[in-house]
């Protein structure tokens, strides 16, 4: 065994990926998980279960432990206002940094940021990342971290970008961004190896790092469903959403919001992320100090989160 990793966010889609990943190559992963059993999609994976919560202390100390690293990917993607992201993306990466930094020796630290805390005022879940990572700062000179913010991750299991690659590969493309836009993305796998070098490799500590796939100066929504087009052999019909209407959208799961309590993922905010127009990343600075190169590009990356075989979808997700 190399030694023991604390991990929240074990259930999640990057999360579980981390996860396999990490056990494949020696590590003895702690995980933190709220139900009464693990999900049975990680049953096959060896891993040490902590039950708990990320706003109950005794449950972070008991999953923190003797643990080397622990990494916190858990995070809160859907809701309103910065009430609904501050508990997990601020409160508990606060709360988990000050445990490990009580510990002697303090283990190493990772966050899974995003790269949305680059552009903390475009939205509160934006800027909830950003303040995690502050947060992470302010732990003391004892704790040496990390942070991590990759791009919008995809990849097998993702809930969040599938409906709209399904769409996709079905021909329809709706466009919410605007056309001049420019993003990087990530595969997950490369995500989980980046994870794996950081680990080995001898990193400037209390910096953070953004990370994609590599491709110069990231895809427009053209070239994306260009992907597709190949992949399917045939035309992606392009439908430009304009803003309004996702104004108007977001608008009204605002309301229903506050009436039925539930979290839409179209919200006022995640508007503003996606109409912004420079979502690229630059892999160079974490490059020059990990030995670490993504291999998936989208293409490839597209056949494996849709399962495709023999140019048909074969994904259950």
């Amino acid at each position: 065994m190399r030694g023991v990793i604390a991990l929240t966010g074990a259930t999640g889609f990057i999360g579980s990926a981390l996860a396999r990943r990490l056990t494949k190559e020696g590590w003895q992963v702690r995980a933190l998980h709220r139900s009464p059993t693990p999900p049975a999609y990680l049953t096959g994976i060896s891993l040490e279960w902590v039950r708990g919560t990320l706003d109950d202390r005794d449950s972070l100390e008991g999953l923190v432990g003797d643990a080397d690293v622990v990494i916190h990917c858990a995070g809160a993607l859907r809701g309103i206002t910065e009430t609904d992201f501050y508990p997990v993306n601020v409160e508990a990466v606060s709360r988990l940094a000050s445990i490990a930094a009580s510990r002697s020796p303090a283990p190493r630290f990772l966050l899974i940021s995003s790269l949305a805390a680059r552009e903390p005022g475009l939205s509160p879940y934006a800027a909830s990342k950003r303040m995690g990572e502050i947060a992470l700062s302010k732990a003391g000179d004892r704790l040496l971290w990390t942070a991590l913010r990759p791009p919008a991750v995809y990849g097998p299991g993702d809930r969040a970008l599938l409906p709209l690659l399904r769409l996709m590969w079905h021909g329809i493309a709706p466009i919410p961004g605007r056309q001049d836009a420019r993003f990087s993305l990530l595969y997950v796998e490369d995500l989980a190896e980046a994870a794996v070098k950081w680990l080995a490799g001898d990193v400037p500590e209390r910096c953070a790092f953004e990370l994609d796939d590599g491709h110069p100066q990231g895809y427009t929504w053209r070239e994306v469903t260009e992907t597709f087009e190949r992949l399917r052999g045939r035309w992606v019909v392009r439908i430009h959403v304009p803003e309004l209407m996702l104004k108007l959208t977001a608008g009204l799961n605002k309301m229903a919001a506050s009436v039925i309590g539930y979290s839409p993922m179209l919200t006022p905010g995640k508007v503003r992320e996606f109409r912004h127009p420079n979502w690229i990343c630059d892999n160079a600075p974490f490059r020059r100090v990990v030995d670490w190169t993504p291999t998936v590009e989208l293409e490839e990356g597209l056949r494996l989160t849709l399962g495709l075989q023999g140019g048909k979808l074969t994904t259950r997700n």
